[in-house]
């Protein structure tokens, strides 16, 4: 398997993933990945996928954004024999944090990392991973956060980005690599 998919095999992995018009306001079209994680063998194919980019990035860790980036994020982590570490919502992790603050349309949100996550390793390599990126304003702040602890977002992985709609990867591409399997 290469390191990038075909448009047949990014056609495979669309197919499987669920787009349900006007959720969660009129509009938009919501793309629901609970069906491609239903579906044994594009799941297996898209961590088959992931494993084969990854296997040659020595990584040290793989970071995963609540909630979804869990899920792919500790999948992948186990085929490549690394730690995950969980990148939460404000006061989800039990020891000391550090936090980055984003802005909102409306607000500032946050994410958390404890503040060991990368056993106090200068210069880690860590994969960033969540399902998929829009305004960037999550990841933006997740790699910074990754950034603060000494540790080095290598790359920023997705499984879709809403190219048209937003810019969050083209923010995203001024602090780190950013890989998108699907553009939508």
């Amino acid at each position: 398997m290469q390191n990038v998919l075909t448009n047949d095999e990014k056609k495979y992995l669309l197919n499987s993933i669920r787009a349900i018009k006007d959720f969660p306001k009129p509009g938009v079209i919501f793309r629901d990945i609970t069906t491609l994680l239903n579906n044994k063998e594009a799941f297996n194919f898209l961590m088959d996928h992931l494993e084969n980019r990854y296997k040659s990035y020595n990584l040290d860790f793989v970071s995963g954004i609540e909630s979804r980036g869990f899920i792919f994020g500790a999948a992948l982590s186990a085929r490549l024999r690394v730690p995950f570490v969980p990148i939460r919502k404000p006061h989800k992790l039990p020891y000391i944090t550090l936090s980055q603050k984003y802005s909102l349309e409306y607000g500032v949100d946050e994410v958390e990392i404890h503040i060991d996550a990368f056993l106090n390793k200068n210069d880690a390599k860590v994969l960033l991973i969540d399902d998929l990126i829009a305004t960037g304003g999550t990841a933006k702040a997740s790699v910074e956060l990754i950034n603060q602890t000494k540790a080095k977002c290598v790359e920023a992985c997705f499984l879709i980005n809403l190219k048209s709609e937003f810019k969050g990867s083209e923010i995203l591409k001024n602090i780190t690599k950013v890989y998108s399997i699907l553009e939508i």
